[in-house]
């Protein structure tokens, strides 16, 4: 049997936990007569899975011959992506050729005889766009991993056109959560400020548990503890189950594997990205009993400000849970013995 459990970041595994909820929320919204947004932006800590959940709604949405769906790179001139993609699909360059839109200037290829080349990339996706609505056909663009560049800045200004021409286009975009409040904030798109974010959280635990019992054949009380090490966290859900599956069956053996690789391709990132304070507040989180506020701020002498500024910007970002009053706890498993390994050796 090929193992069921994928490590790599982004490609859809094939075994997952489905977040029904969220995914109907935005395929609802872009289906609806008239639709109720045009654009989501989906947000969360590394490995929680927002390639794949962005994938899942493409794919959902795909099923309708009605949808033609586009992935474009922020880090490439977006605008004549998109159209190098629309114009690449026979079905859609007859309807194209038929409006009598000539973009052979771009180096598309559609060449319209007795009609003159548009020369501006947004009058020829204006153009397009028009076509396509007359035919009844909407198009899902998709970005993933967004940062802010020149080409996504240029491109979220068209978009902001399209959609006040009524024009059957639809944004999906993924991001860490530092990225997207980048973007929501940059002054030139004043308009992205008001677009819904679809921030994922942990995985339901009795799903993952479920899953666990099913594939490894194991009781209830070792599925449910499996599940309590991953808390939910969509990429150790991936690795505990591949591991496991290559100790076939004793995730106990698994576990120093597992660790090993979660600090390898996800903490070490996470924590490169964090400034001293965000260390040194995980720190005390980690060596706090429970994770109670008064604990931390005795460990790392912090007063209520400062406390406050980095428990916001920490629980933001996805690495900490503060639900529970007067409380903080990490969201990633196994984490805590990586921040002190790591700060200790730093002293």
């Amino acid at each position: 049997m090929t193992n069921p459990y994928n490590l790599i970041f982004g490609k859809e595994p094939l075994q997952s936990i489905p977040r029904n909820v969220q995914k109907n929320e935005i395929i609802n919204s872009f289906l609806s007569e008239p639709c109720e947004q045009q654009i989501y932006m989906i947000t969360g800590i590394r490995g929680y899975g927002k390639t794949v959940f962005m994938t899942e709604v493409a794919k959902e949405i795909k099923k309708d011959k009605d949808w033609i769906v586009v992935e474009l790179n922020s880090l490439q001139d977006m605008q004549q992506d998109l159209a190098a993609n629309l114009g690449s699909e026979n079905a859609l360059a007859r309807i194209f050729k038929n409006a009598s839109i000539n973009l052979s200037i771009f180096g598309i290829g559609l060449e319209v005889k007795d009609s003159v080349p548009i020369s501006s990339i947004q009058v020829a996706l204006e153009k397009m766009l028009e076509s396509l609505k007359k035919n009844h056909k909407k198009v899902l663009i998709c970005v993933d991993e967004v940062t802010v560049t020149e080409h996504l800045k240029v491109f979220a200004s068209t978009f902001q056109i399209l959609i006040r021409k009524d024009l059957p286009v639809f944004l999906l975009m993924t991001g860490l959560y530092e990225n997207i409040n980048n973007l929501q904030n940059d002054k030139s798109l004043t308009f992205l400020y008001r677009a819904p974010k679809i921030e994922l959280r942990p995985l339901n635990t009795g799903n993952i548990a479920e899953n666990y019992k099913e594939i490894f054949d194991v009781d209830s009380d070792t599925a449910n503890k499996m599940a309590a090490l991953t808390k939910g966290y969509s990429f150790a859900f991936q690795v505990l189950g591949h591991f496991t599956f290559k100790m076939d069956g004793d995730y106990k053996k698994a576990l120093p594997l597992v660790r090993n690789y979660l600090e390898d391709y996800v903490y070490e990132k996470v924590v490169s990205e964090m400034s001293s304070g965000d260390r040194k507040f995980a720190y005390g989180v980690a060596k706090s009993k429970n994770g109670k506020a008064k604990d931390i701020k005795d460990l790392t002498s912090m007063a209520d400000n400062e406390y406050s500024v980095y428990r916001n910007r920490l629980v933001k970002r996805g690495v900490l849970d503060g639900s529970e009053h007067g409380y903080v706890r990490f969201t990633l498993p196994m984490f805590e013995e990586y921040i002190i390994r790591i700060m200790e050796y730093e002293v």
